[in-house]
């Protein structure tokens, strides 16, 4: 089909008005991007995308990823144009109260966002997740008579974006393992927010994205001509080379007083909409839609769906022809979890006496053969954090059936890429590193908490008990850090079966990611606690690890390594005294009210908390007149034991601080 450039040039248009408009009425947003790449998102959502309105997660869709999230308007003009489900009322509403249109495009609350984006680079992360996840779910499903999965994954992003540190980490993943699925387009209009790119940037990205191993084009993202045959060029590719696109454009384009400058970039446009309106030939109405470019996209919207027909009689056809490959797949959109999956654990021997990361490595492998659609990641740490899948293999250019990632050291762009998994729907991804590195991903932690995408974070290493790396290595602070970010569960099991438990909770949570925070050292298991009430009491959060015997007096928590401590200190303190596991605060805040009162009954407020982290957090549970036993400093370069013990980790803390209550 040829490009009917006179059309989409008067859609341009409609969308510039949409944008000016938008910021306007509410005198707050980004107008440079949406006024700028405007050409671009014509030929896009108007022509060369494959993508289904009214099916928004059609599994073979083309997805399009702004990650300058910042110009957010962009976007959500295309998608009301293209006729998904976004009417004019909701672009009126941009960002206001319980508006689809929030300021940064939300995964969930808008349909055709595909990403949470705004924090620059994130969705570039992302869209490198989105096309590892293509290759894999391709490699996987597809058969010799019937391809399913041959989508594209676009991503639209900055300066900013290509600045940030994560960007690099992921476009240099996506360069190496050969992603030719991925179109990244770089709206190259030479401006940052204070200032012209030339004052912070002076590197040729072309180059730079050249030596990553991406093939690279460069291009006026003004002429649709011109852009349609590059991204033509890009989606048609051979070269097995994830695609570069260079797109010079005009910030702001059509506000004369600001375009082109740094001022463009946010709202400062706002002020001149009336002339600008006026200049581009738009009527007096606001938020005008002509008839003629409505009829457009109505008459390309059928276009799209018949292409969607033609690929569900293919799908038909496979699903009838391989019931077993159709059956995956759905459990992999569904998040189904085996009911049995526990059960699927053996039990470990009475006498274990081993680290929780190494119990997590025997752990993970039935989970995997039971849930054969897990992705299991590691920092270039798998010697270490022992999440690697046995017999699973590599996923590798070559063989990207496997199911092993190896991020190389970019923890931050591991995080922003299991997003991106979690976001195209059909994986379970999981990545690993050191505990004390998860501020090098806790963008991205953030993002898949706000985003409610099912990742699971294994994180070992996670205490002064690390030992003689020392201070550098030694997390006292991440763990209470990482429990404050809303919908994050953070569970740090005591022993073997507590791990047991741990896991599979986080298999089994599907609304938002879990952080499994897992030893070094070695911990002996915990045989006076039943094997059932551990690993239950680690899906539940909390539970009562030693029951007193006699009238309640005191309660002692603990969580993780130090539960040990809290059990033998309770063993020389008496029978009044009860011992409550806490692996997962914020599973076990989720309890039923009546639960978490049998665990931690209101009427005793003697209480004393032990872990070998910042103390601040466990103030929650025991009150301000209860006592922690914690770390507020930094740690010290020594064995594990010693570091420990030096820092008052140990029974006779306990014991001496149940007595002072």
């Amino acid at each position: 089909m040829d490009l009917n450039t006179e059309m989409l040039s008067k859609a341009a248009t409609i969308a510039r008005g949409l944008a000016i408009d938008a910021v306007h009425a509410c005198n707050s947003g980004h107008l440079g991007l949406p006024l700028g790449a405007t050409e671009m998102g014509a030929v896009l959502y108007g022509q060369a995308m494959r993508h289904n309105p009214d099916e928004p997660r059609w599994i073979n869709r083309d997805r399009f990823v702004l990650s300058a999230g910042h110009g957010s308007m962009f976007l959500y003009a295309w998608l009301h144009l293209s006729g998904y489900d976004l009417p004019l009322k909701e672009i009126e509403n941009f960002r206001q109260l319980h508006s689809r249109t929030p300021g940064h495009p939300e995964f969930g609350d808008t349909p055709g966002v595909e990403a949470t984006t705004g924090p620059l680079g994130q969705g570039v992360g992302n869209g490198v997740g989105m096309a590892l996840a293509g290759k894999m779910a391709a490699t996987r499903f597809n058969t010799d008579e019937h391809k399913i999965f041959d989508h594209h994954v676009i991503v639209l992003a900055g300066d900013g974006c290509l600045q940030e540190g994560v960007a690099a980490e992921a476009s240099a993943f996506a360069g190496h393992f050969k992603l030719d699925n991925l179109i990244l387009i770089y709206d190259s209009n030479d401006v940052t927010l204070d200032a012209m790119a030339k004052e912070t940037q002076s590197e040729d990205t072309m180059k730079r994205y050249e030596a990553y191993g991406f093939d690279v084009q460069r291009v006026d993202g003004h002429n649709m001509e011109e852009f349609l045959a590059a991204f033509e060029k890009a989606k048609n590719a051979t070269s097995g080379r994830p695609q570069f696109i260079e797109a010079k454009t005009e910030i702001a384009r059509s506000i004369p007083e600001v375009a082109g400058t740094a001022k463009g970039h946010g709202e400062g446009g706002a002020k001149f909409a009336d002339a600008a309106r006026k200049g581009l030939g738009l009527p007096d109405e606001k938020f005008f839609v002509s008839d003629e470019v409505k009829t457009y996209f109505a008459e390309h919207k059928k276009r799209l769906l018949a292409e969607y027909g033609e690929w569900e009689t293919v799908h038909r056809v496979w699903r009838k022809e391989n019931p077993a490959l159709a059956d995956l797949l759905d459990s992999g959109l569904e998040k189904r979890v085996p009911s049995d999956l526990i059960e699927k654990i053996e039990r470990f021997p009475d006498d274990a006496k081993i680290a929780t990361r190494k119990a997590g490595s025997q752990v993970i492998q039935p989970i995997a053969k039971a849930m054969p659609l897990l992705i299991s990641g590691s920092a270039d740490l798998h010697g270490s954090t022992n999440n690697y899948l046995q017999d699973a293999g590599d996923f590798k250019p070559e063989t990207p059936e496997g199911r092993n990632i190896r991020f190389g050291i970019r923890e931050h762009g591991m995080g922003a890429i299991l997003n991106g998994i979690a976001y195209d729907g059909i994986f379970r991804p999981s990545g690993a590193t050191f505990l004390v590195f998860s501020d090098y991903c806790r963008p991205s932690i953030r993002l898949a908490s706000l985003s409610r995408l099912p990742v699971t974070y294994i994180f070992t290493h996670d205490s002064v008990g690390v030992g003689e790396d020392g201070p550098t290595h030694q997390p006292v602070e991440m763990v209470s850090s990482l429990r404050l970010i809303p919908n994050l569960d953070v569970i740090r099991p005591a022993d073997p079966e507590e791990t047991a438990g741990a896991f599979v909770a986080a298999m089994e949570r599907t609304d938002g990611p879990t952080l499994l925070a897992l030893t070094r050292q070695a911990l002996p298991i915990l045989n006076e606690i039943p094997v059932k009430d551990r690993r239950e009491g680690a899906r539940l959060g909390g539970y009562i690890a030693r029951r007193e015997k006699g009238e309640l007096s005191h309660i002692i928590l603990a969580s993780g390594s130090e539960l040990q401590h809290a059990l033998a200190a309770a063993d020389q303190l008496g029978d009044g005294v009860r011992v409550v596991s806490m692996p997962g605060t914020t599973r076990f805040d989720r309890q039923p009210e009546s639960y978490r009162e049998e665990v931690l009954p209101s009427s005793c407020r003697k209480r004393v908390a032990i872990e070998a982290a910042a103390t601040a957090y466990w103030h929650k549970y025991v009150g301000l007149d209860g006592k922690v036993i914690g770390i507020d400093r930094f740690g010290l370069s020594a064995p594990g034991a010693a570091v420990l013990g030096e820092l008052g980790i140990k029974p006779e803390s306990v014991i001496a601080a149940v007595k002072a209550l």
